[in-house]
C-alpha cells in the first residue's frame, strides 16, 4: 500500500537533487571563464554524455536505447540544445537580469500546466506556492534592479521561449515515462555536437586558461550540465511534478549561497527574505501535494 507514494517521494527527492546540481552552475561557470557558452556548453555536454555511455554499458540498456524512436531523440535534443541556445542568446539580448529573470518562469509553467497531465490535480496552493516562490526567486536574480528597455524586446521574447522550451521539455518527458532515463546520454551527445557546430560558426575559441577552469569545466560537465539531467528525468517521470516544479526556485537561492559560500558574493538581508519566501511557496505546494 505505502510502496507507491514511496516511490514518488524518492523520485522527487532524486529530481530536486538536479536542482541541487544546477545551485552550482553559476560558480562553476565563474572559474571556467573565459569560455564562450556554446564552446562550454559543447565540452560539458561531451562529459554528461560520456558519463550516461558508461553507465548505459554497465547497466547492459544498449538494447531498451536501440528501442526507442528517434522521434524522442529528436526531442529530447531539441530540449536540451533548444533551451541553452535561446537562454545564451537571450542573455546577449537583453539585460541579464530581466531575461534571467523571464527565463525562470518555467517552473511556474511546469505547475501550471501540469494540472493537464493525465492523473495530476492543480490545486490553489500549488499556484499560490509557485508564485511565492517565484518572487523569492526574483529578489536575487533581478540583482540591484531591473531596467527593461525596448530594444530589449527580442531577448525577452527569447527568454520566453527559453521558459516554455524547459516546461515543456519537462512535462513531455513525464508523458514519455517508458522511455529509460537512459536515452538522455544521447540527448547530451547531441546536444554536444549540435553546440560545437553553432560555437564554430559564431564563437571565437577560447580554451580554459589554468588548471582552475580545466576543473571547473569537468565538474559542469559532471554536474549541473551532466548528472543534473538523469536526476530531473527521474524526477519528472515519476516524482510529485509540482512539488518539483516550485522547489526549483530554490536554484538561484542555493546558488547564491555557494558563491557567498565561496566569497565571490556578499549575504544580505534580501537574501534572507528570498529564502524564507522560496521555503514558504514549497511548503504551500507540498501541503496540496499532501491533500492529494
Amino acid at each position: 500500500m505505502t510502496s507507491e507514494p514511496n516511490g514518488r517521494l524518492r523520485a522527487t527527492l532524486i529530481g530536486f537533487s538536479a536542482v541541487a546540481l544546477w545551485s552550482l552552475l553559476a560558480l562553476f561557470t565563474v572559474g571556467s571563464a573565459p569560455v564562450p557558452p556554446l564552446l562550454l556548453n559543447a565540452l560539458c555536454f561531451a562529459i554528461g554524455g560520456t558519463i550516461g555511455v558508461i553507465w548505459v554499458l554497465r547497466t547492459g540498456e544498449i538494447g531498451a536505447l536501440r528501442a526507442v524512436s528517434w522521434k524522442v531523440y529528436a526531442f529530447g535534443t531539441a530540449g536540451l540544445f533548444g533551451y541553452h541556445l535561446l537562454y545564451f542568446s537571450a542573455l546577449r539580448l537583453a539585460p541579464p537580469a530581466e531575461a534571467g529573470l523571464i527565463a525562470y518562469l518555467w517552473p511556474l509553467l511546469i505547475v501550471l500546466f501540469s494540472g493537464l497531465l493525465p492523473g495530476e490535480h492543480l490545486r490553489p496552493l500549488h499556484i499560490l506556492g509557485a508564485l511565492l516562490a517565484f518572487g523569492g526567486a526574483a529578489l536575487i536574480v533581478a540583482g540591484s534592479g531591473l531596467n527593461a528597455r525596448a530594444e530589449a524586446l527580442p531577448g525577452y521574447g527569447l527568454a520566453f521561449l527559453c521558459a516554455l522550451t524547459w516546461s515543456g521539455y519537462s512535462l513531455i518527458s513525464r508523458r514519455l515515462g517508458t522511455v529509460p532515463t537512459a536515452a538522455v546520454a544521447v540527448y547530451c551527445l547531441a546536444t554536444a555536437l549540435l553546440s560545437a557546430i553553432a560555437h564554430v560558426a559564431l564563437e571565437p575559441t577560447i580554451w580554459p586558461q589554468d588548471t582552475l577552469g580545466w576543473l571547473s569545466v569537468l565538474a559542469l560537465g559532471m554536474g549541473p550540465v551532466g548528472l543534473a539531467f538523469y536526476t530531473w528525468d527521474i524526477g519528472v517521470k515519476r516524482g510529485d511534478i509540482q512539488m518539483l516544479g516550485t522547489a526549483s526556485y530554490a536554484a538561484p537561492l542555493l546558488s547564491t549561497l555557494a558563491l557567498v559560500g565561496a566569497g565571490v558574493a556578499t549575504a544580505s538581508l534580501k537574501l534572507a527574505l528570498a529564502a524564507a519566501m522560496i521555503a514558504a511557496g514549497a511548503f504551500l505546494a507540498a501541503m496540496a501535494s499532501r491533500s492529494r
